[in-house]
């Protein structure tokens, strides 16, 4: 199956009024033809923290979100997208729970990467361990077996707890290979046309390196994957946060990539008003790609942004999202913090938050992503052009909170009404109606204050034209009549 070339929407299950069969009524009543490239539904699956990114199993839905039928409901109107934790699963999933009773006399012992695969003494090498590209202070988690009463140390890249939730699978096993090929065979039986490898630069543990995105091993890894995807019928699309390089050789391997630069680079030029840095990166981005402006985490800054912006710009940039209510991700390995300093790892906000609430400077960044080549993703807060939610970062501690307000069914209903959200759906519909987007894209040459980009096919053309001292975005298009039309957005 092919990725069609159309817009889609990212969302929880449960953020758009409740569960996912509400989601689907949502879907139907506000926004019949909107997402004709696909609804992306963040984990469904029964999970033990991180918001769904811990799960239990993929062989289920939770309960409290609804059935498989309901997500092969969706299925029906929309290629539906969900992901999978190539590299972790849930420490109260059947397979960790049966190995805490068990040990290493469990079935499932070898799914997980106890410290003696990685040490052969078991014990952990600070000087190994300091090379690594951590997300949490020590990437390892220590439990008592309860058959036993002996103590075993297993890997843990992720999680805020300690011990963690999200306890990590050994791909060299092939139980490994097994489980996921049994997670990726359910997936296609319930009608999933594309999967996104949730963490799957981290798959790859290899000592004296960062043990994020490990060459050669990360491609025989995603080789095989691939192929077993394709088998079923299923597109790949490999989630890597790094250097842009990395993105680029995935790129070069035949993969989709996510655009995790282009959030910065379109807020860095509504901001400074400059579109310079802008093109130079359009000009040599592949265009097999995702887009996106928000998710569920933030906007990428490093190490996605390395040696593309220097600190001081970028510190310029991250100095006015919180003045305007961000909050911010760090990166905690010295290693891999900037020589000065610099450690930014996400901008955590609403896209229309940072952006000051102002809806041209918005419909402008939505523009620039929609002509940006790659399969443009909004993400349901942005769809509804949401503020930031402070109120659930108070309450829950968690940063990333900021932008991840579940709404209601009369909440979406008031939205929807905005005008700023009617600008966007008229701007959604013409991304993915307009034929010209299936052609040549040219990046025409402006001044540093504008934008001009053009998609031409045919006989028809479209061109994006914003001025960044007001916002003020126009599209010049050929419509069926051959006539020239002005769009204001």
């Amino acid at each position: 199956m092919a990725v069609k070339n159309q817009v889609q929407l990212i969302t929880y299950p449960d953020s758009l009024g409740g569960d996912l069969k509400t989601l689907n009524q949502v879907l139907t009543t506000y926004f019949p033809n909107t997402f004709k490239g696909g609804i992306h539904i963040l984990p469904p699956f029964p999970s033990s923290g991180d918001r769904g990114f811990a799960p239990l199993t993929y062989f289920e839905i939770e309960p409290k979100f609804g059935t498989w039928e309901d997500i092969r409901k969706i299925g029906e109107k929309h290629d539906v997208l969900l992901d999978l934790m190539v590299n972790h699963i849930s420490r109260q999933s059947v397979f960790f729970k049966d190995f805490l009773k068990n040990g290493r006399k469990s079935k499932y012992s070898n799914l997980f990467l106890t410290l003696d695969k990685i040490w052969s003494d078991s014990k952990p090498v600070q000087e190994d361990i300091s090379k690594m590209f951590l997300r949490r202070t020590t990437p390892y988690s220590t439990f008592t077996i309860e058959s036993t009463g002996q103590q075993e140390t297993v890997w843990t890249t992720f999680g805020k707890e300690t011990p963690s939730e999200q306890i990590d699978l050994d791909i060299n096993a092939p139980e490994v290979k097994q489980l996921l090929t049994d997670f990726l065979t359910n997936f296609s039986k319930q009608n999933v046309k594309i999967v996104r490898l949730d963490a799957v630069g981290y798959v790859v543990k290899k000592i004296g390196t960062s043990c994020f995105f490990v060459e050669p091993e990360i491609y025989k890894f995603l080789d095989w994957v691939t192929e077993l995807a394709t088998s079923l019928g299923i597109e790949l699309l490999p989630e890597v946060h790094a250097h842009y390089t990395t993105q680029f050789k995935l790129a070069k391997h035949g993969n989709w990539i996510y655009d995790f630069i282009l959030p910065y680079m379109i807020l860095e030029t509504l901001i400074n008003k400059s579109s310079n840095r802008l093109y130079s990166y359009l000009k040599v981005r592949p265009h097999k790609q995702f887009t996106m402006l928000d998710c569920h985490d933030g906007i990428p800054v490093k190490p996605d942004l390395d040696d593309l912006v220097e600190t001081k710009a970028a510190q310029k940039i991250v100095d006015v999202c919180v003045e305007r209510g961000s909050n911010l991700s760090l990166i905690y390995s010295d290693a891999h913090k900037n020589k000065d300093g610099f450690d930014v790892h996400q901008i955590r906000c609403s896209y229309y938050s940072v952006l000051n609430c102002d809806d041209d400077a918005y419909l402008a960044a939505r523009a620039i992503q929609f002509f940006a080549p790659g399969i443009p993703q909004v993400y349901y807060v942005g769809l509804l052009a949401g503020k930031n939610d402070d109120e659930m970062v108070k309450l829950t501690g968690e940063g990333r909170e900021i932008n991840r307000h579940n709404f209601t069914i009369s909440e979406i209903e008031k939205e929807v009404q905005k005008p700023v959200v009617q600008r966007l759906l008229k701007l959604i519909d013409f991304r993915n109606d307009y034929p010209a987007f299936n052609g040549e894209f040219i990046i025409e040459n402006a001044k540093d204050n504008e934008i001009k980009l053009t998609w031409k096919k045919d006989d028809k053309f479209c061109t994006l034209n914003i001025d960044l001292d007001t916002y003020k975005s126009v599209i010049e298009y050929i419509d069926e009549n051959k006539n020239i039309v002005l769009y204001n957005i």
